[in-house]
């Protein structure tokens, strides 16, 4: 089972509310819908009752829900994320741009004409 389809489900589970659950996870709407279609299709049976007024699962997706967040905390307590380490030095660019041209003074760079 993809473990992806999974976070999103029990996300979307836990919220009861599409855009809610998309913007937790930082995805779009339609991406979020789309995951659990695809997950309903992979698994053959509904998820959610898309006939009620407002979001709600089915007795299969309460069950489900409840297995997947199992299976998805064994999964995650197994794996160590390493993140980066901060810090470092930041360092500025010093560029060689030209300086702004000032009137009457020389050019840099210029030479005068010999006659």
């Amino acid at each position: 089972m993809d473990h992806r389809l999974n976070r999103l489900f029990i996300t979307a589970a836990k919220e009861l509310h599409f855009a809610k659950a998309a913007k937790i996870e930082g995805i779009p709407r339609s991406s979020m819908i789309a995951a659990v279609k695809q997950l309903e299709q992979n698994l053959g049976y509904p998820l959610f009752d898309y006939d009620a007024e407002s979001t709600v699962l089915t007795p299969e997706g309460v069950a489900f829900a409840e297995k997947a967040a199992a299976d998805l905390a064994k999964s995650t307590g197994n794996s160590t994320i390493t993140v980066p380490q901060a810090g470092g030095k930041a360092k500025a660019s010093k560029g060689k741009g030209r300086a702004p041209a000032v009137k009457g003074a020389p050019r840099v760079g210029k030479r005068r004409q010999s006659r």
